[in-house]
């Protein structure tokens, strides 16, 4: 099924229609019909990745919504500083957080973004986010955490405190299910998945505290994984909505840092990712780097050379997981209905973009 972008009612329908190239959906979304499913987007990334963020989760819930009706609402932390560009963005397409506070969603989606100190509690969106997390305890049958998010929720709501890591974990790691949980469902018992993190959380750490682990990696740690509270909070480390060439991007954003001295050292590239050519053509862009610093040498970058070769070798399960996640919200959707709760006419979608992500 498509998915339906709820936006902003005050953005102008011209500008959505442009940029979006979309019209205006004739599905009707029915609130008294357990595969009608409400979900919130809260897209923390900052700049050039906000829009590419966007476009992976919806493309994600596509893939997964077989025969479910998916409406996405999108909102972003108001503290999350970003540059001018993506503010625009955010003003004109996504909902205020302030409007988040009196409804009820099915589900919910929270981003990470970059970090700007070693003690999230020094973040300057700390207070939202804890707000976001209490709040979605109550308004929410299941919510996904994130990367950072998933880091910031954990310290807030037990006290784990994450753990720096000696170098960046970056790549594509082969990961086991280790949860015969509903949302492990036809999940295969290996998969991959791509990571791209600093810190880490010890699997010791959460067991303690009552998590499920769903899925582990011998190289990289815990996966994925879970807790029951009122509802149900989904932890993801690792990157199961990334695109194909999203570490590409990632590895080429950090070399420009570096020629542009904006880093220290030349970034390692992404683990078990990229074919033997792409590895030697970008090696020998490392040795030029490293004997003569500029900023020129991006310009000899091969992203259109590496891209082609790239495999997304994680889409099938990262669709059955979201799928299994879709499942079970409406699973919950059709309990509180029987029981009463939520019985309204149907109501049409407002002001909505459509469409099937590409």
């Amino acid at each position: 099924m498509p998915i339906y972008v709820d936006r902003d009612p005050s953005a102008p329908s011209s500008l959505v229609e442009t940029k979006e190239q979309f019209g205006k959906s004739p599905v009707e979304f029915r609130k008294t019909e357990a595969n009608c499913i409400d979900i919130g987007l809260i897209n923390n990334m900052p700049g050039a990745a906000l829009e590419a963020t966007e476009r992976q989760f919806r493309a994600q819930l596509s893939a997964a919504a077989d025969g479910v009706v998916v409406r996405l609402s999108l909102y972003a932390l108001p503290d999350v500083p970003r540059s001018d560009l993506a503010q625009h963005h955010v003003s004109y397409f996504y909902s205020h957080i302030s409007d988040l506070w009196d409804r009820r969603l099915d589900g919910l989606i929270v981003t990470g973004t970059e970090p700007r100190t070693s003690n999230l509690m020094d973040e300057p969106y700390w207070a939202s986010l804890t707000r976001l997390l209490e709040w979605a305890e109550s308004h929410t049958h299941s919510a996904i955490w994130s990367c950072l998010a998933a880091h910031a929720a954990l310290l807030h709501m037990d006290g784990i405190v994450r753990r720096p890591l000696r170098d960046k974990r970056f790549g594509v790691f082969e990961c086991a299910k280790v949860s015969g949980h509903s949302l492990m469902a036809a999940v295969p018992a290996s998969l991959q998945m791509p990571h791209s993190r600093w810190n880490d959380i010890a699997q010791n750490d959460l067991t303690t505290c009552g998590y499920t682990v769903l899925t582990r990696s011998e190289d990289a740690g815990v996966d994925s994984f879970l807790k029951q509270r009122k509802s149900l909070f989904v932890f993801f480390q690792g990157h199961p909505e990334y695109e194909a060439d999203t570490l590409l991007l990632e590895y080429r954003r950090d070399v420009r840092r570096f020629l542009r001295r904006e880093r220290d050292s030349y970034p390692a590239m992404p683990r078990d990712y990229f074919d033997d050519a792409t590895v030697d053509a970008l090696t020998a862009l490392r040795e030029r780097a490293l004997s003569a610093r500029r900023e020129e040498l991006f310009v000899d970058f091969p992203t259109a050379f590496a891209a082609a070769r790239l495999r997304n070798t994680w889409h099938s399960a990262a669709v059955c997981i979201y799928r299994n996640w879709l499942l079970y919200l409406c699973a919950q959707k059709d309990r509180r209905l029987k029981a009463g709760q939520g019985r309204r006419p149907y109501e049409p979608l407002r002001a909505v973009t459509s469409g099937p992500v590409q």
